[in-house]
């Protein structure tokens, strides 16, 4: 992302007779706004979808002309019944950070029609291992949405939330009640007790030499006095 993309135009010095000033300033600034939101749109295969009393989404998608298509459902990345309006959030291609949020309206399209045909031809050109019978699939088993955003954007660069965004892990069924990988040295808790327990004979054996001192001590004591 370039400094050229984010920095506001500079309107003209005089506006035209017949537009208010105000409309110019606000013209350069929408047009920034949807260049940044097209550069980061077609830049970066990943966006979040974030709705609303559910968790944030990752999602795979390809940028077409205004709206971002992504394919979900058995065999394909993972996400909720979607409602009809969602926040989009976009990333910085060149830092990975939070760059733009936007509101998008949510568009199922229906298998068979020119819309559908049309995103599912990007979507398999664009996703990686795709087979010969992609499209039979997706018709039979899958959803493909297509998420146009409007208006403003929510946050941009210079008028981000105050809040860090941050939110626990998504849950999941993933487990490893069996085999556990192989670590060098053992696993982090395993070292621990082992160190635990190199600690407790440590501890014995030099409780064990005070005490032997002490016994020979009281004995050289005890001599001393039988001499005498």
């Amino acid at each position: 992302m370039t400094e050229r993309a984010t920095e506001p135009a500079t309107p003209p010095a005089t506006p035209p007779a017949n537009q208010p000033a105000a409309d110019q300033q606000a013209e350069p600034q929408s047009a920034n706004a949807s260049a940044l939101l097209n550069e980061a749109m077609a830049k970066s295969g990943l966006l979040w979808i974030e709705v609303a009393d559910d968790r944030t989404w990752p999602a795979w998608h390809v940028w077409d002309d205004g709206a971002a298509l992504v394919v979900s459902g058995p065999g394909e990345q993972p996400l909720p019944w979607l409602p009809k309006e969602v926040r989009l959030i976009l990333r910085s291609k060149d830092t990975g950070g939070r760059l733009l949020t936007v509101r998008a309206h949510v568009h199922v399209l229906e298998p068979g029609t020119p819309e559908w045909q049309r995103a599912t031809e990007l979507l398999r050109a664009s996703r990686l291992n795709a087979v010969d019978d992609s499209l039979t699939r997706w018709a039979a088993e899958c959803t493909v949405t297509a998420l146009v955003p409007f208006d403003s954007p929510l946050e941009s660069p210079g008028a981000y939330a105050a809040h860090d965004h941050r939110e626990p892990p998504a849950r999941t069924t993933a487990t490893t009640t069996s085999w556990r990988p192989w670590h060098w040295g053992g696993r982090g808790e395993e070292k621990a007790e082992r160190k635990r327990l190199r600690d407790e004979k440590k501890a014995a054996r030099q409780a064990a030499k005070e005490r032997a001192k002490l016994r020979k001590k009281r004995q050289r004591r005890g001599g001393r006095r039988r001499g005498r």
